[in-house]
């Protein structure tokens, strides 16, 4: 393994050594806390255009494993880890993940100080970051103006698909904005044929589809930068039982008039505590997003916080007047942490339930 570099757009220098693909990469850089699941976090397509480090200090003790993939490649610009294990044991495992990591094309440094880097961006904030092995050429103003451009169209399907459930009950179109394949598994789990459709999919032609209800999926960067998927999904709000999930959830309040803003270093992890309002109880999730929306923006008429982050007390939920509510975290499924499945149950009681 040859000598490489991550670059911090504040100066700062580490140095570790390059594995997987060559070549020379910039993104945002940001850490995620899963002790385990570094298989769903390489395949998650709101990582687009981020430099996605580990917190934990091994990473592949158990290999890679095709079934816990989220998707079927990766979109991260880059990874980063404390110790890659070369040799993993599990009985599942399939091969290491340098495979992997070097078919998808990712630029990934190991041996580098993690708990330090974490650190400085816990004390100063979410920054961009370059992988080099020449930090020398690297040119900090460029590096700090970099910007995540057209995330949701890079990750989201470009034409519409149907998963029939075997004894079907409701028909659900889901917003493909980068959707986790778990979205459509406990869907089908309930009954519910999935119609994927494409972000840039209008309000009529999802009712053209005569579903019984839509879910908002996951993706990747700025809510703000969604306009157009934001007016269509304002077309849809009471029309049909709506339920959002993360991305899915953010611009569902932009569209009943909330607003977002940027978190200082996001919430990435499976290990994320959230809290029900009404009854109290304390969810552990899996979330993965830089962006909340803004609680005292909401329009209390129509929409109730739900669910808070336990740790800074940033929305996590909303329920509306019309049959429609969004989570900030993912609700459960091969990601992590199930607490929170039971949503989904609640998203089908909104299209009418066991029938």
């Amino acid at each position: 393994m040859k000598k490489m570099y991550i670059v911090l757009q504040d100066g700062h220098i580490f140095e570790g050594k390059g594995f997987a693909a060559d070549g020379e990469v910039t993104g945002e850089l940001v850490f995620t806390t899963g002790m385990v699941g570094y298989i769903e976090t390489l395949t998650d397509a709101a990582y687009y255009g981020q430099i996605v480090m580990q917190t934990f200090p091994l990473i592949g003790n158990y290999g890679m494993i095709s079934e816990d993939k989220l998707l079927d490649k990766s979109v991260v610009n880059g990874y980063v880890v404390r110790e890659w294990c070369e040799k993993p044991s599990n009985f599942r495992c399939e091969e290491n993940i340098l495979p992997f990591l070097t078919e998808s094309n990712i630029v990934s440094i190991c041996d580098v100080d993690t708990r330090e880097i974490t650190k400085i961006i816990r004390e100063n904030g979410v920054m961009n970051a370059c992988i080099t092995d020449d930090p020398s050429k690297v040119d900090l103003k460029a590096l700090a103006e970099y910007r995540i451009k057209d995330a949701v169209k890079a990750v989201s399907c470009t034409e519409k698909s149907v998963h029939t459930a075997e004894n079907e009950k409701y028909k659900v179109a889901v917003l493909d904005l980068g959707a986790k394949l778990s979205i459509e598994n406990e869907l089908l789990a309930r009954g519910c044929t999935v119609i994927t459709v494409p972000y840039n999919t209008t309000a009529e032609e999802i009712l053209a589809l005569g579903v019984d209800g839509m879910v908002i999926s996951n993706g990747p960067g700025d809510p703000a930068d969604c306009d157009a998927i934001v007016a269509e999904i304002k077309k849809l709000m009471g029309k049909i039982p709506m339920f959002g999930i993360s991305l899915g959830h953010q611009l569902m309040a932009l569209a009943a008039g909330a607003k977002t803003e940027k978190l200082k270093y996001g919430h990435r992890g499976s290990n994320q505590p959230v809290k029900e309002l009404a009854s109290g109880k304390v969810f552990v999730t899996s979330q993965n997003h830089g962006y909340a929306v803004v609680s005292d923006s909401l329009d209390s008429k129509n929409s109730t916080v739900s669910f808070i982050n336990v740790n800074d007390n940033t929305c996590a939920g909303i329920d509306y007047a019309d049959k429609a509510f969004s989570v900030q975290f993912y609700p459960g499924g091969c990601e992590g942490a199930t607490d929170a499945v039971v949503l989904y149950d609640k998203f089908v009681s909104l299209m009418g339930g066991d029938k």
